[in-house]
């Protein structure tokens, strides 16, 4: 069977088995004509998930030649379990090109999940061009402090996310209050060395001040990499039970 076919036929098999899930939100960008490039995105995305869904929860690929050439990126949460994973993995496949119809930069995020695909060749390179950050609407309590302790907690998460061994993940806690515990989480996607790591999370950390003073939760949701914190337990092993996760507001940050 032909390598396109097989990955076609994977896909569409993969597919029906998804869990629905709402993405976080999604980018398009650059139109293009021409079947070749649909199917070299087709061939892209089912690679991605097939390999991704077996390798750790990431993957990179490439199909085409000269400017049909497509190159895609997959990557897991790295606290999430293989079965929900491949799950999240699935439904980007299926979703990315009904969302971005006709685009050959596309790119969506999950809450488990982060896919992207591109006719320019990305792999390596941290983009911090485009950002998705979602804000909890209800302010701290004893707001400034709260920043700080926010401020403190993820420059620990930063640190652990570049440490070798670690896949790009950081994951810490702090107690606030004996009844409050922050946690805070940051990932690059594992392409990048870990000095671009570093360099990206510092960036997205660097928009808390000015979207999320004060805010309960927030969270900067870049290509090349994310940081989230919340107070309340998000990331797994789960530390108790997860409580309201309240309302949050969407901004796009695209300078």
């Amino acid at each position: 069977m032909a390598p396109l076919v097989y990955h076609l036929l994977l896909l569409s098999l993969l597919l029906p088995l998804c869990l629905a899930a709402d993405p976080n939100g999604q980018y398009c960008s650059d139109s293009y004509n021409g079947g070749q490039i649909r199917s070299n995105i087709n061939y892209v995305l089912s690679d991605l998930v097939a390999k991704a869904s077996v390798g750790g929860g990431f993957a990179i690929s490439s199909y085409g030649k000269g400017n049909n050439t497509i190159y895609g990126l997959a990557q897991c949460r790295g606290d999430v379990s293989e079965g929900d994973c491949s799950s999240c993995l699935t439904d980007a496949a299926k979703q990315l090109p009904v969302v971005c119809p006709g685009k050959s930069d596309a790119r969506i995020w999950y809450d488990y999940c982060f896919m992207r695909y591109d006719t320019d060749n990305f792999i390596g390179q941290s983009d911090t061009s485009y950002a998705l950050i979602l804000i909890n609407v209800e302010n701290a309590t004893n707001p400034e402090a709260f920043d700080k302790a926010v401020g403190k907690l993820m420059r620990k998460v930063e640190a652990d996310a570049v440490v070798p061994g670690n896949g790009g993940l950081g994951r810490e806690e702090a107690k606030f209050t004996p009844y409050i515990t922050i946690y805070g989480l940051a990932q690059c996607t594992r392409d990048l060395q870990p000095l671009t790591c570093a360099q990206c999370l510092s960036a997205a950390v660097e928009l808390f001040p000015d979207y999320c003073r004060f805010r309960k939760g927030c969270r900067v949701l870049y290509s090349s990499c994310t940081v989230r914190y919340e107070i309340y337990p998000f990331y797994f092993p789960l530390d108790g039970a997860v409580t309201s996760q309240g309302e949050y507001s969407k901004f796009i940050w695209h300078p």
